[in-house]
């Protein structure tokens, strides 16, 4: 994930791989952080591999749904990768969402999902206005600590990290643990779906 590929060499990638087992394959968009961005030309490449089915679409641009959509219809699923955008792009027609803060709040993420669905987008959107304050703390060179700090706070998990990794200290550590706290006291109650 490090090396950045030219379109050709992406491209050439997720063949190997479609060729090297036959399960199912989600690219993953993100050129913010990897500098690789599979745009439409790409796609129309790619979606010529039977097992490409999904992408985690994390160009920050929620525009990319509806150019997805108008592109391909329903030929692949698209997942929302950026948890401060999902509401937006479940709206605008995304498949679902690979979240961060889901970890901690399970609940919380699948209510949303489930009231976009169903098209309760007002119902949706206050917990979603609830949520914001946690789900940037998966926008954050230290996602994984926050997540996992946010883990312990409900009760669901450790924080334990991988190396280079380390838990949070000091003023990272307060900061998240502040809003964690507020957002506990806060919680709203989550409706039937």
């Amino acid at each position: 994930m490090r090396y950045v590929s030219d379109d050709r060499e992406t491209i050439e990638f997720y063949k190997a791989v479609s060729i090297s087992c036959n399960l199912p394959i989600m690219t993953y968009n993100n050129p913010l952080d990897y500098k690789i961005e599979i745009t439409i030309p790409m796609f129309e490449e790619l979606l010529k591999i039977d097992t490409i089915e999904a992408t985690k679409e994390s160009t920050i641009d929620v525009t990319n749904v509806t150019i997805m959509r108008n592109a391909f219809g329903n030929d692949i699923k698209i997942l929302c990768g950026v948890d401060t955008l999902a509401l937006e792009e479940l709206v605008l027609g995304a498949d679902g969402w690979v979240g961060g803060l889901v970890d901690a709040f399970p609940r919380e993420t699948m209510v949303i999902y489930e009231l976009v669905k169903q098209n309760r987008i007002a119902e949706a959107t206050k917990i979603y206005r609830w949520f914001m304050p946690l789900l940037e703390l998966d926008i954050n060179p230290k996602l994984v600590q926050n997540i996992k700090l946010a883990e312990v706070a409900t009760g669901i998990g450790t924080e334990h990290v991988r190396p280079p990794r380390l838990p949070l200290i000091g003023e990272e550590r307060a900061y998240a643990q502040g809003i964690l706290n507020n957002a506990i006291a806060k919680r709203p109650k989550m409706p039937n779906i």
